[in-house]
């Protein structure tokens, strides 16, 4: 992961965490990488994915988009914990402002959520898709 998606993953947890919609379902237990054991319910970042963006016209050669999976999960014995997890953080990072380090944040939108259960039938699940755009400072 390079420096400017390492920052990007930075801003968003601790973003995530400083939400209090967020933090009343979730706790602190907003994760850079999903844990080997959660504690549910809970949110981690999964894939993420960065790569040049923009022309000398737009943003030039310091121009990055980042696209990052959010997952947020949940054991409450149905989906409703996990949509309600899921909404809080589309709330949350939509069009937010983040300070993200050595770079300055074009663009934040989440471009896709769903929820649903695991095969295992226990766990439910939201995903979100995120993509930000940066530009060097």
């Amino acid at each position: 992961m390079s420096g400017a998606d390492a920052a990007v993953t930075a801003a968003l947890v601790e973003a995530l965490k400083a939400a209090p919609a967020v933090s009343a379902l979730v706790a602190a237990r907003v994760h850079a990488d999903a844990p080997r054991h959660p504690v549910y319910p809970c949110v981690s970042l999964g894939r993420q994915e960065g790569r040049p963006f923009g022309s000398d016209g737009d943003l030039g050669a310091d121009g990055l988009e980042h696209l990052l999976t959010l997952t947020c999960a949940s054991k409450f014995g149905g989906p409703e914990e996990a949509r309600a997890v899921t909404a809080a953080v589309r709330a949350a990072v939509h069009n937010a402002a983040l300070s993200v380090a050595g770079r300055r944040l074009v663009t934040l939108r989440v471009t896709y959520a769903d929820v649903f259960r695991a095969a295992d039938r226990e766990l439910s699940l939201g995903v979100l898709r995120v993509r930000a755009v940066t530009e060097a400072l």
